[in-house]
């Protein structure tokens, strides 16, 4: 039986009205705040403190992390009516977004000029970058906003406390979980180029178990990616639907059992590359690549001495497997999986006579295999590779307005040599003139892929000799908040330098003699500008250099972004603008002799607005227009973007879930 969106989305709301939920309200604990969303009115600048999970091992206070971190909330990606979780990346600083083409098509994001496979990314603690790709990155085009509870971007070298792939930095994605009275919600959109989406989601909580439950559904016609195919060209579609489930139980007071899985099933319609003017670009064509994802988390967590000293013992999966298709046959395709065993043990204590000190120790242990396995009609190839990774941090905070951290790591690999990282942060607060000072210093490994060192593609010749990368990064910075708070601004600069980085060289990869550096500014703003008025803004300065001496490419020297929210009518309608700037960046590309030269991508401004009406409780209209400029721009070079598009919706919830008796 096919997986049907719509049939699943029915399915939860007969469970939200005929099963009888026993969760009176106020049943359920509430949990400590995990994030606040951007001011919307003044009263918002008075708020609990803001909780990061992914700066440390162990969650803190976001004022006590030394790494930049950005969060994003569940209500902020509402608010701006994001669908697609790489359209909100564009506005965090220090991060490059680019997309070969429309809604669907491979999305990559850098950090701080690294390279997209220098980007870990985390869902619900696993990790997702998939080992069967050519740089093992995680591709974007699949990840949807429905059901996210909270982003985190932490960035900067984290190799200290996760590992490879975590050059640049770590974004950490967390879906809904249950609490509170039971809650049912359905939203409902359609618009400009044959898109639609459905999505709907249950949750709730009782005194000793949380449960999530949420489907979704996504289509679009698109447009044809080939740029000048013309009005008659074919349109390059998408389509995406899965379902994502988290359930906790706490078997005892101090024991908590929580299991988490994802799925997501998806297909894509591209087109084949050919010459176009003597370059090889995207031509007219009916191409197609088949996702499905799966992921998952089991995790038993046991807390001792009334929480002063906590054990975690966890397993989680995931598993990415493609295909390409051309006129209908299959001509290529790979299965990546990557799990992982963990065990963390945690102590915390005070030592009130002594700086009035709050310390933490934290070990892990960890096992970790990739496994990849390619082929298509000219062969195919099987490899794997396990390491073992053990991490230690401390952290202290003293007189509740000095907090440092160090973190050490030692990666025990059965391909490579071993590897040490390590990470040193401290934040200090001066309250008195709402001043936070925050720094940072790291270094991080990235390991050859598995395709890289054994994969089999058409053309490609592996190179089993390629030595991991490695980095050495560090940032410093300045928050102020004046006016009461109502206005805060971070300054922060960050300088990396990576070295035996890995490029493809002809039809093979090598790694790069000397070193390529990144440094730069990152700016963000935060304003509540009047009781209904809250402003957001960020921008980021990016100079590289590679060690040939060029500009990295896909990394813009200027991006910035702004937006502005706007009460209405006592609270129940919402008017949203937001301005997203992306300056000139180089790009490569390819002759029909497959020789390569460089390109300048024009810069380029989306403008995008919204709206959104509480017509009834629970029930609420909303609207967008997107590209409202109607900017013809790219990404990558030979990619084709969408212009002007118009949406509309309706979001139904029942909050808490009530069930009439009789």
């Amino acid at each position: 039986m096919k997986f049907s969106i719509p049939g699943f989305a029915a399915l939860l709301g007969f469970i939200a009205l005929f099963v009888p939920w026993t969760l009176p309200p106020g049943a359920a604990a509430e949990a400590p705040r995990e994030a606040a969303s951007p001011p919307a009115a003044a009263e918002s600048v008075e708020r609990l403190p803001e909780i990061v999970v992914s700066a440390s091992r162990t969650p803190l206070e976001a004022r006590a992390a030394g790494s930049a971190v950005t969060v994003i909330t569940a209500e902020e990606l509402e608010s701006k009516q994001v669908r697609v979780v790489s359209d909100v990346l564009r506005e965090v600083p220090g991060l490059a977004v680019n997309r070969s083409g429309a809604v669907g098509a491979i999305t990559q994001v850098r950090i701080r000029g690294a390279e997209a496979n220098h980007t870990l990314v985390l869902i619900d603690g696993v990790e997702v970058n998939d080992p069967s790709g050519a740089g093992s990155d995680f591709d974007f085009a699949d990840l949807l906003a429905a059901g996210v509870e909270r982003i985190e971007v932490l960035r900067g070298p984290q190799s200290a406390l996760y590992g490879s792939d975590a050059i640049g930095g770590v974004i950490n994605v967390i879906t809904r979980k249950g609490r509170g009275p039971g809650a049912a919600s359905l939203r409902l959109e359609g618009g400009s180029f044959g898109s639609g989406e459905v999505s709907a989601g249950i949750r709730g909580a009782g005194d000793r178990y949380h449960l999530s439950l949420g489907g979704t559904g996504f289509r679009t016609s698109g447009v044809s990616i080939a740029p000048g195919a013309g009005g008659k060209a074919e349109k390059d579609g998408y389509r995406n639907h899965g379902w994502r489930a988290r359930l906790g139980v706490d078997l005892l007071e101090d024991l908590e059992v929580e299991l988490l899985g994802r799925y997501v099933r998806s297909k894509v319609e591209t087109d084949p590359t050919g010459d176009v003017g003597g370059f090889q670009m995207p031509v007219d064509g009916d191409d197609e690549t088949r996702t499905t994802q799966w992921s998952g988390r089991a995790r038993i967590t046991y807390g001792l001495l009334d929480g002063a000293w906590e054990h975690t013992l966890g397993a989680g999966t995931s598993r990415k497997k493609w295909s390409l298709f051309a006129a209908g046959s299959r001509t290529y395709g790979a299965q990546g999986r990557r799990s992982r065993l963990d065990y963390q043990t945690s102590v915390f204590f005070d030592t009130a006579a002594l700086a009035d000190a709050a310390h933490s120790f934290t070990f892990l242990a960890e096992r970790e295999k990739d496994s990849q396995t390619s082929g298509g009609s000219f062969g195919g190839s099987q490899s794997d590779v396990a390491n073992y990774g053990y991490t230690g941090e401390y952290r202290v905070g003293m007189w509740e307005r000095l907090f440092l951290s160090g973190g050490v790591r030692y990666d025990d690999n059965d391909r490579f040599e071993d590897a040490a990282t390590f990470r040193v942060t401290g934040a200090y607060l001066h309250d008195e003139t709402g001043t936070r000072l925050h720094g940072s210093y790291g270094t991080g490994v990235k390991n050859p892929t598995l395709f890289e060192l054994f994969g089999y593609a058409d053309g490609f010749v592996p190179n089993s000799r390629l030595k991991p990368e490695s980095s050495k990064g560090w940032d410093a910075g300045v928050e102020q908040g004046v006016f009461d708070d109502r206005l805060s601004v971070d300054v922060t600069y960050f300088d990396n330098r990576i070295e035996d980085m890995i490029v493809g060289a002809g039809n093979s990869a090598d790694n790069l003699d000397g070193a390529s550096r990144s440094n730069g500014v990152e700016v963000t703003v935060e304003a509540a500008v009047t009781e209904t008025l809250a402003f957001t803004g960020s921008y980021t300065y990016t100079h590289t250099r590679g060690a040939d001496g060029r500009a990295l490419t896909r990394r813009a020297k200027h991006l910035a972004s702004a937006h502005l929210a706007w009460d209405v009518l006592d609270g129940r309608a919402i008017l949203g603008l937001g301005v997203r700037y992306n300056g000139e960046q180089q790009d490569d590309r390819f002759h029909s002799d497959y020789s390569r030269s460089r390109v300048t991508l024009d810069d380029f401004v989306l403008v995008n607005v919204t709206a959104s009406w509480e017509a009834a409780p629970g029930l609420e209209l909303f609207g967008r227009v997107e590209n409202l400029l109607d900017q013809d721009y790219q990404e990558v070079f030979g990619f084709r973007n969408t212009g002007i598009g118009g949406f509309f919706g309706i979001r139904w919830t029942m909050d808490p879930l009530t069930v009439p008796s009789g």
